[in-house]
């Protein structure tokens, strides 16, 4: 398996967990050098591990806003 590269150009908040633990976070992050996507993932302390997660792209994210606007 090959190695995922990742950068987190902002990180933008964390949805649920404390510090010490793992959280839900949702960061604006670069995959392997690709464009940057809004992502919502757990993320260990220090955020050596993560575990599954989503990412979506600008139009994606708009997308499920105007969703959750609609049904909140």
């Amino acid at each position: 398996m090959s190695k995922v590269n990742y950068e987190i150009i902002k990180p933008i908040g964390v949805l649920s967990g404390e510090e010490e633990e793992w959280t839900v976070e949702l960061n604006l992050i670069s995959w392997n050098g690709g464009a940057a996507k809004y992502d919502i993932r757990k993320w260990a302390p220090g955020h050596e591990k993560m575990g599954k997660g989503i990412a979506l792209n600008k139009a994606e994210a708009e997308i499920l806003v105007t969703l959750l606007k609609a049904e909140l």
